[in-house]
């Protein structure tokens, strides 16, 4: 009697063992299906980004795009007195002059004035309203000019210094056009006798921060 006990008592607890497990079995079966549903979903999404990277990627101006057509901007605050730089916009080389006062004063000598073709900037195909003044920009110390001589779009030499030299020996500073000596002075007006007919393209630009300019959109 005590065998028959021992056995029904080791069948029954092995017959409990089995039906405990089998839930515990269910549960994890149930938690892999829902891990392997959750990993397919975020492989698939990840999939889907890649797969998207190159269309939004695509929406990008390209470097060429933004040179034709998209605005650039330039720390000015890096140029230091009298110092240029040249940069790219819409395909054309464009200065930035960061001009000293004493830049600025030799501008204005009545002598120099008379020499200059167009010295109020009356031709307006040449630069923007806001520029038409004797600094031609918005900020007398800032000077921003397409930097092609408007005689047959070469480009201009950066002679600054106002000391006597072979193509002129009253020489104020300005743009010297070796190709066929055309002078253009600090603010890109044009002087007398020289093949270039008008002044230094100003093209449009702003000021989007104090010392950040914009080259492409107008002042507003």
């Amino acid at each position: 009697m005590s065998q028959a006990t021992g056995s029904d008592t080791h069948q029954t607890t092995t017959e409990r063992d089995v039906a405990e497990s089998q839930p515990r079995t269910a549960a994890t079966d149930s938690m892999r299906r829902h891990f392997l549903v959750a990993a397919a979903a975020t492989t698939g999404a990840v999939g889907v980004g890649l797969a998207a990277w190159p269309f939004l990627a695509s929406l990008r101006p390209s470097a060429k795009a933004q040179s034709e057509g998209a605005p650039v901007s330039v720390d000015v605050s890096r140029l230091e007195p009298g110092e240029q730089v040249t940069v790219l916009w819409r395909g054309k080389p464009v200065w930035v002059l960061r001009r000293t006062p004493e830049m600025l004063e030799r501008m204005t000598h009545p002598h120099w004035i008379d020499g200059l073709r167009d010295p109020d900037s009356e031709v307006t195909t040449q630069q923007p309203p806001y520029a038409q003044n004797p600094y031609r920009s918005l900020r007398p110390d800032i000077f921003v000019a397409v930097a092609l001589c408007t005689h047959l779009g070469c480009v201009p030499l950066f002679e600054p210094q106002a000391v006597s030299r072979a193509f002129d020996d009253n020489w104020m500073g300005g743009y010297f056009c070796p190709c066929h000596g055309s002078k253009f002075d600090l603010a890109g007006r044009v002087t007398k006798n020289v093949p270039a007919p008008t002044n230094l393209v100003v093209p449009p630009h702003r000021y989007v921060r104090p010392d950040v300019l914009e080259i492409g959109i107008d002042y507003a």
